[in-house]
């Protein structure tokens, strides 16, 4: 129970940090009403801000992006590429540029990207369990009646101790080594745990 008590209390921390950043409500309140399937903020532009509040950083401190999940079942180039002209002309002007991927097409290019084979997704939450550290996987959705939907799969206690610790999910070392470096230099408080291979059974 008491487990349970502090993940609540770190939800509620959680959104009272969102809710006083008015440009990533602002932006939430954009991509809402752009209405797009099973869509949320996620990753860097979140755990990144939480961070900036707890190092007392400023507001955008070390966030390039904001990265915006969705799920749509047509596969092809030319949709994804109509969603992200939509969303890149719908947030001009807002905290930063939004770079929205459809997690249905992930399996198709990660590889080439990452250099490790990512299974197809089942849905854009699906997505969250596969980031390369187990902070990365943070989603916000804001809902038509103003709640703030959280997805957060493997809880809320490494974002709020700022730990950054290897998800096994993938064979991604890389982005786990690469994107901890970078975010190390930035908040030095972080604790980084280097990625151990899994032991074979």
């Amino acid at each position: 129970m008491a487990e349970d008590a502090e993940d609540a209390a770190r939800a509620h921390r959680l959104e009272a940090i969102i809710r006083a950043d008015p440009g990533l409500m602002r932006l939430l309140a954009v991509l809402r009403d752009l209405g797009l399937p099973q869509w949320r903020l996620v990753a860097g532009c979140l755990y990144q801000t939480v961070w900036n509040v707890l190092t007392g950083q400023p507001r955008g401190t070390g966030i390039r992006d904001y990265d915006l999940a969705y799920f749509d079942e047509d596969l092809s180039w030319e949709a994804e590429d109509a969603v992200i002209r939509r969303v890149a002309a719908a947030t001009r002007g807002g905290v930063g540029p939004v770079e929205a991927r459809n997690q249905a097409r992930v399996h198709l290019w990660f590889e080439s990207r990452f250099g490790a084979a990512c299974p197809p997704l089942a849905s854009a939450d699906a997505s969250l369990g596969r980031y390369a550290s187990v902070v990365h996987a943070l989603g916000v959705r804001l809902e038509q009646d103003g709640r703030l939907d959280i997805a957060a799969p493997f809880g809320l206690h490494d974002l709020f101790a700022m730990i950054v610790r290897p998800n096994h999910a993938l064979d991604n070392a890389a982005a786990h080594r690469a994107k901890a470096e970078r975010a190390k230099a930035i908040w030095p408080q972080l604790t980084v745990l280097p990625w151990q291979p899994r032991e074979q059974p």
